[in-house]
């Protein structure tokens, strides 16, 4: 009986220490999000830091704590032993060491830091100017040099240092790519700027990383980098008006223009019944069909997911500032036909 209780004790014990080591094993999914797998300047020098700051940190806790452990097996008490161990009060060459290695530590890592700071605040020559306006609950993204406008999806040419100039129209909000940035507030009333670049071609997620309510878990977006050839291809392709529908496309663009829909949003080119769309409250979507997601990036821009947006766009992004409509299925499945032809 003794015996099974003390594998239990010991079970239990094993099982309390593997936890944080299954906390830390859950980390490690190759997570879109995964600050140390940089593609950029600014995020390698951001790791260059991080790595040596949390080296010093554990190899400080593991002292610590394993003194702590020592002195806690040690001198702990046995048996019926009532005699307390010999007192001794604080050793002062151990208060002159224990306080001179954190003043040590701390300077040397002064220097790195701001360092890095530095070079994170220091914008290169010749960037690329994006204007970046968060709102609840997406992003638009307006190119300084070709006037492109664009929502969800930011895209940027590789090797080449991109500026954005961020502002907020509601609440505080935060730009973050993990894998070419850090983060940036982006506070209502108030611009900020930053800097970064990105050094492959591929697709980086993006998040807002301050609470902004309802739907902020919602409010995300993507950084797509292109070959410099690919990017003037893309930049050339958005310049263009949206070829005027027809066919069924144009079944849609009536329902898109006899609902509120051309109020909020722009469509370059498309006029049905002397009506022009020019709308700025919502995002533009002169070329929509040129993007891989929508709806703050939430949703993959498919038929299914566009069908189950414009049926009830608060049931998809809680507080979402797109009302249901109430539209009927051919409705719906028209403006997918239009909204999809809009390349």
């Amino acid at each position: 009986m003794r015996g099974r209780l003390a594998r239990t004790v010991s079970l239990k014990r094993a099982a309390v220490l593997l936890l944080p080591l299954l906390l830390l094993l859950a980390g490690c999914t190759g997570d879109p999000q995964d600050t140390l797998a940089d593609h950029g300047d600014v995020s390698e020098r951001i790791r260059d830091l991080f790595l040596p700051v949390v080296a010093i940190a554990v190899v400080v806790f593991v002292l610590v704590e394993g003194y702590f452990f020592y002195a806690l097996l040690r001198y702990r008490r046995r048996g019926n032993e009532t005699e307390l161990p010999k007192q001794t009060h604080g050793s002062t060459p151990l208060e002159i060491t224990w306080t001179i290695i954190p003043v040590v530590i701390l300077a040397a890592l002064t220097v790195p830091t701001l360092q890095t700071i530095r070079y994170i605040d220091t914008i290169p020559e010749n960037p690329l100017v994006i204007n970046v306006t968060a709102q609840q609950w997406w992003w638009a993204f307006q190119y300084e040099d070709s006037g492109v406008v664009t929502a969800d999806q930011l895209v940027v040419p590789i090797d080449t240092p991109v500026q954005v100039k961020l502002r907020s129209m509601d609440v505080i909000h935060s730009f973050w790519v993990p894998r070419l940035a850090g983060k940036m507030d982006v506070v209502p009333n108030h611009n900020n700027t930053m800097w970064f670049n990105a050094r492959d071609v591929g697709t980086y997620s993006g998040q807002c990383a301050e609470f902004c309510q309802l739907s902020h878990a919602k409010m995300k977006f993507e950084v797509k980098a292109l070959s410099q050839a690919d990017y003037q291809t893309w930049v050339q392709q958005q310049k263009a008006p949206a070829v005027q529908p027809t066919g069924a496309a144009l079944q849609g663009a009536q329902v898109f223009f006899q609902q509120p829909c051309w109020t909020c949003h722009t469509v370059a080119g498309v006029t049905v019944d002397g009506k022009l769309a020019a709308g700025t409250f919502g995002p533009n979507l002169t070329h929509f069909a040129s993007r891989d997601r929508f709806a703050g990036s939430w949703l993959e821009r498919n038929d299914q997911d566009l069908y189950d947006w414009l049926k009830n766009p608060p049931a998809i992004k809680p507080g979402s500032k797109m009302p249901n409509y109430n539209l009927t299925d051919d409705q719906i499945n028209q403006l997918i036909v239009f909204l999809q032809g809009l390349k």
